[in-house]
């Protein structure tokens, strides 16, 4: 959420950087500055009433000494303290009213952000690796893995229905591989603490991250009187890991993995996206989570961006980084980069790892605060996240890359240790 202190302060920097991201939110300016206004009369009003009715007291005791008749300070107290009742409740309507609206504008981007309207327009900033070049044309990874007997869609559609995949055999193996591969690297060399989060969370942790209100069609929500829902991503967990805490400013940065399964609806998604695994229902992921001081969190989001790269370096797969510009940008984020792997089948390089930097977005809205030198004055955090990797676009990306021309597929050397020794899938018989 934006600072409400800022947005009252800098309504036309607000809303020259909202146009920045193609969002015009001059209703929404506007009913802000109107209960700016409102709380701006009400406040002083609000407090003179109140140090009226402590004081009365005094006035009571010295008319009883004097013997004088109180009916009429009583009668007094009696209707200030109706006002006050009624200034309390507009005021609360107001904070409220107020709320609801910052809740559905997007953070600010960062001035570094490249100012645009569409994927066109995001910059690139490096590439590792190249695209492999094959003497024989390469399959789509939704031919390859049911011809390995390691992928299966038909039989996940009668017990789930469109946009879910069984994995099996070498298959189930290699997911399995690639989040242990991926946490062992994250923990033991980047030096993040796992963590094994909740797969349901309220609405308030939703909040937090800045998935609800305005998200709420991507989410699947639990059933009956529950009010839980599943998880988008394990970001939502872990950013909530310290909801209303105030950390000591000592021990920042924090960093945080995780493995979870990851639910969402797609609503919108069409094309090749929803064939095979890249726009699934159902998805693993492990995640990066920091919270950092605002001095450390852009030095934070360039290594976390470095550690998510990493899992594709190790794994000899080709890919690039782009700065997302402030048309493509989530709802969240003040800055982005996409690390993108190279897919033989589309000829592109398609996003793998999203890494952004919140700044204080999301903490304002889950109250994270931290006090800088242990002590002193509490300020809040800023949070950062990525994917470190999304497991099943990693799957994709080994099976195309890989791919020899008996339709074998060769493992990456640092995943064998974790595939019992396996080199290679062979097609079934």
């Amino acid at each position: 959420m934006l600072d409400p202190l800022f947005v009252r302060d800098n309504i036309e920097v607000v809303r020259a950087g909202l146009a920045k991201r193609g969002v015009t939110a001059d209703n929404e300016l506007e009913q802000l500055a109107t209960f700016e206004s409102r709380r701006r009369r009400l406040i002083p009003e609000l407090e003179g009433l109140k140090r009226q009715q402590n004081t009365s007291g005094d006035e009571i005791a010295r008319a009883k000494r004097q013997g004088l008749d109180a009916s009429g300070i009583f009668a007094a107290n009696k209707q200030r303290a109706g006002q006050i009742k009624q200034f309390e409740i507009e005021l609360d309507s107001l904070e409220y009213r107020r709320s609801s609206v910052l809740l559905t504008l997007p953070n600010l981007p960062h001035e570094s952000v490249p100012v645009g309207t569409s994927p066109a327009d995001n910059q690139e900033v490096r590439r590792a690796g190249d695209p492999p070049v094959f003497d024989f044309e390469p399959k789509a990874h939704w031919d390859l893995g049911p011809a390995l007997g390691i992928l299966d869609f038909e039989r996940a559609v009668k017990m789930s229905g469109s946009r879910f995949s069984v994995l099996v055999g070498a298959g189930a193996r290699l997911s399995r591989a690639l989040i242990n591969f991926m946490l062992d690297l994250h923990t033991k060399e980047h030096g993040y603490t796992e963590i094994a989060p909740p797969f349901l969370v309220n609405a308030e942790a939703l909040k937090g991250t800045g998935n609800l209100p305005k998200f709420g069609g991507d989410l699947f929500k639990i059933a009956g009187d529950w009010d839980l829902y599943l998880i988008p991503t394990a970001e939502v967990p872990l950013t909530n890991l310290h909801r209303s805490e105030i950390l000591d400013g000592r021990v920042l940065p924090l960093r945080y993995t995780a493995y979870t399964p990851c639910f969402r609806s797609e609503a919108g998604s069409y094309g090749a996206d929803v064939r095979g695994l890249i726009r699934q229902h159902q998805f693993d992921k492990v995640e990066l989570v920091k919270f950092t001081t605002p001095e450390q969190s852009y030095d934070e989001l360039e290594s976390l961006t470095r550690d998510a790269e990493q899992v594709l370096a190790r794994l000899g797969l080709p890919y690039r980084t782009v700065v997302l510009c402030t048309g493509d940008m989530g709802f969240a984020s003040a800055k982005t980069y996409d690390i993108e792997v190279w897919l033989p089948s589309q000829q592109a390089y398609r996003e793998i790892s999203s890494c952004s930097n919140t700044e204080a977005f999301q903490a304002r809205r889950a109250s994270i605060k931290y006090r800088p030198a242990g002590t002193g004055k509490a300020e809040f955090v800023h949070t950062l996240n990525g994917s470190g990797l999304a497991v099943g676009r990693t799957i994709i990306a080994i099976l195309e890359n890989s791919q020899r021309k008996d339709g074998s597929v060769v493992i990456p050397d640092v995943l064998r240790p974790y595939m019992n020794g396996i080199e290679v899938i062979e097609p079934k018989k």
